[in-house]
């Protein structure tokens, strides 16, 4: 039988690139878009979710029926609770209160245990992170098959995932013809993992980070301060600390992007090119044409396509709540 896969894993990686028309006639560049949200559980995030399970494993900290804990905005909790559901483990998530009702009904109609926590900054102790692994630890005498504590944010085998699978694939299907890369980041796994491979193979491709407002890294990157200003309701991206994954990035610059800027951008795919993507879709296109007329005609410049809006239509598609955060919203609505 042709085109068969053995398991739900088989259909993570190997995504196509999608030549994006409208911001390439624009810059007069060609502006691709690597299709993540084809991955099997829906997003860029079941590459990171993959990595980890598999450095769980080689550790030999886990084995059929174990416990796999995450802190999580969503996509990761999603492709983990996928993925342990295809090998026989449990998965307990713990997500912010506020984000949106589609990643949270999609992750307890798949059988995850969720847990929901107030938003607190990193430095609190009831950040979601620092939850999911105290929980770990509560939990790690309980279960003879391991409890793991996948820790997306400093657990670098997010990053060696994407060195080994999302970096060769740009790489191989640019032809190696590739002058820049862009994408934004919530962990730094993706930005780090390709910005290594691709300055490995040709050290004048140009790596930017593309910044929700709101975030502190833009900052970090320009001026070498974590500080943050102004605010966005993208999900998922943008930081206010270094993670262990972003530190090991290769990233020549940076890009601050509006909800101004990235959400019409969104819009138009929908409408021109029948593209519906997710929030931080719109921050690393918008980021991808800014490179792009920095760069000057004729570059090609590859960004992340994370996921699709469907995670996000009660904001995406909500004109109330646009209206209210004075946003745009699609002229249809």
């Amino acid at each position: 039988m042709k085109n068969t896969q053995n398991n739900f894993i088989a259909g993570i990686g190997n995504t196509p690139l999608i030549k994006l028309s409208g911001p390439s006639e624009l810059t007069k560049c060609n502006i691709y878009g690597k299709a993540e949200y084809l991955n099997a559980g829906g997003s860029v995030k079941d590459r990171a979710a993959l990595a980890l399970i598999r450095d769980a494993e080689e550790k030999k900290l886990i084995s059929k029926g174990g416990t796999i804990v995450e802190g999580t905005a969503g996509n990761t909790g999603i492709g983990l609770c996928h993925i342990g559901n295809s090998l026989g483990y449990k998965t307990i998530i713990v997500m912010n209160e506020n984000q949106t009702q589609e990643k949270k009904d999609t992750l307890i109609n798949i059988g995850a245990e969720l847990r929901l926590v107030p938003p607190k900054p990193y430095k609190d102790n009831g950040n979601y992170v620092k939850v999911a692994g105290r929980l770990a630890k509560e939990l790690k005498n309980t279960n003879n098959q391991g409890v793991v504590w996948a820790n997306q944010f400093d657990n670098t085998a997010n990053a060696k995932g994407h060195y080994k699978s999302t970096g060769p694939e740009i790489w191989e299907q640019t032809e190696g013809k590739i002058d820049g890369f862009v994408c934004s980041s919530g962990t730094g796994g993706t930005i780090a993992g390709v910005s290594n491979f691709l300055k490995e193979k040709n050290k004048n491709v140009k790596i930017y980070l593309s910044d929700p407002r709101g975030s502190s890294l833009y900052n970090y990157i320009e001026n070498g301060e974590l500080k943050s200003e102004g605010g966005s309701i993208t999900e998922g991206i943008g930081s206010s600390r270094i993670t262990a994954n972003f530190a090991e990035a290769k990233i020549d610059g940076a890009f601050s992007i509006d909800d101004h800027e990235s959400l019409p951008i969104l819009y138009n795919l929908i409408k021109n090119e029948g593209l519906s993507l997710g929030t931080s879709c719109g921050v690393n296109i918008a980021g991808a044409i800014r490179l792009a007329k920095k760069l000057g005609p004729g570059k090609t410049i590859i960004t992340i396509l994370c996921d699709r809006s469907d995670r996000y239509q009660s904001k995406l598609f909500n004109k109330k709540f646009l209206i209210e955060k004075k946003l745009p919203y699609p002229s249809w609505l």
